[in-house]
């Protein structure tokens, strides 16, 4: 015979301990015993429909025994709860999950989302005290957003698509103490993809000391042990041996070095009163109609400002090869690859969140926080690239085969 809750005896009890000074919540809280009753009574319901589901289905299905685990409350506290059991072990209870021992899942989507903003563990726990009442110490609040670890890394680790139509190349700086409470210079390497189908997405974040070609080869070394086989365009800032290290895994790749890098770096040395009429004579090279237009007004420019300029000149010429790839392609594609500006400002995204850290504690904070930033980007923003039916099109003729798109699809 079942046991029957006696509210108005829990009415006495509740009353008494509120008097006597007993917390609301948490292990020993008045309002323990009622939400105990009310989840074990919603998962007694939940089990009988299931079962009479299972029946209507003409499968011979009844309740076993229950099983009990401790919960853990929002106060804190944990306490035993019931869980009833079905014996072809297909129950799958919603309002308090198989593996569910917390019971703050809405409070805890509240921490991750104000962490995935920037803020501390302080600044967290005041706001959960002002606007919601709750006491959460900053152990409490590492301890939820640590949950997100397993899927972080699951998520680093995943298998990726065969063929990216572009991917962007970049490393960001970052300050981690190491052991010994020492804080060191970390380097965020991450990868940004477009997919065959025009979607935008973060392949993989990895980090090193430094930024180097030979760290990159082990990452695009990573990125094939995933199951990426071909990529199609790779843009990249003007890192020495980068080609080289692109190559050496995906040897097809067509690389393009970012023209906006290389205009930053060479008006670094042109003197103010020249800045004018040199970006005019510049603009005639990367806006070109045409390489052979483009290659017509680099001479151009190095006649007219050669002498004054010669380290700067050299440089466009040095590089010309890898930043006048685009230049071989119908402009709806230059656009996309001219540039790292796509996962640049990804980079700006994640570094609104980040500027007021100062040193993360560990590279797992780093990684940590990085992670849901970009998990809460990919939620909001608009993820297809535009245009893309027409970029696929292009793809499609230029590449053959290796686009792997479905033309039809467009």
């Amino acid at each position: 015979m079942e046991k029957t809750f006696d509210f108005e005896q829990y009415k006495r009890q509740a009353v008494e301990g509120l008097l006597n000074g007993q917390p609301l919540t948490g292990t020993d809280g008045v309002l323990t015993p009622l939400i105990k009753e009310f989840l074990e009574a919603a998962l007694a319901v939940e089990l009988k429909a299931h079962i009479k589901t299972s029946k209507d289905y003409g499968e011979s299905n009844r309740r076993n025994g229950p099983m009990k685990k401790e919960v853990r409350s929002l106060g804190g506290g944990t306490f035993e709860l019931e869980t009833p059991r079905d014996r072809l072990g297909t129950f799958e209870p919603k309002i308090v999950a198989k593996r569910q021992v917390f019971l703050g899942d809405a409070l805890e989507e509240k921490i991750l989302l104000m962490y995935a903003h920037g803020m501390s563990y302080e600044s967290i726990s005041n706001e959960l005290r002002q606007i919601y009442g709750i006491e959460a110490s900053s152990g409490f609040i590492s301890e939820v957003t640590d949950k997100v670890i397993p899927l972080m890394n699951a998520w680093r680790t995943r298998l990726l698509d065969r063929v990216y139509s572009f991917v962007f190349l970049d490393a960001m700086h970052f300050r981690v103490k190491v052991e010994g409470g020492r804080v060191e210079s970390r380097m965020l390497h991450l990868v940004y993809g477009v997919t065959t189908e025009g979607k935008r997405t973060v392949l993989g974040m990895y980090l090193a000391a430094t930024e180097g070609a030979k760290y990159w080869l082990q990452i695009l070394s990573d990125l094939k042990s995933r199951g990426v086989e071909d990529m199609l365009i790779v843009s990249v800032d003007g890192l020495k041996g980068f080609e080289e290290a692109i190559k050496t895994v995906f040897p097809k790749a067509v690389v393009q070095a970012c023209v906006v890098h290389q205009i930053r770096q060479s008006i670094k040395f042109v003197s103010e009163k020249d800045m004018k009429d040199f970006m005019i004579d510049l603009k005639n090279v990367y806006q070109a109609a045409n390489r052979l237009q483009s290659e017509e007004n680099l001479e151009v420019l190095d006649q007219k400002w050669g002498k004054k300029y010669a380290p700067v000149i050299s440089s466009w010429r040095n590089n010309w090869q890898r930043l006048s790839a685009y230049f071989d392609y119908p402009p709806v594609i230059r656009k996309v690859m001219y540039t790292t500006n796509a996962i640049e400002g990804l980079n700006r995204q994640i570094r609104k969140i980040t500027k007021s850290k100062g040193a993360f504690p560990s590279e797992t904070a780093l990684f940590k926080l990085v992670y849901l930033v970009i998990d809460e980007i990919s939620k909001k923003k608009k993820q297809s690239i535009p245009n893309w039916g027409e970029i696929a099109g292009q793809l499609h003729i230029i590449f053959g085969e290796r686009a792997d798109i479905d033309i039809k699809r467009f």
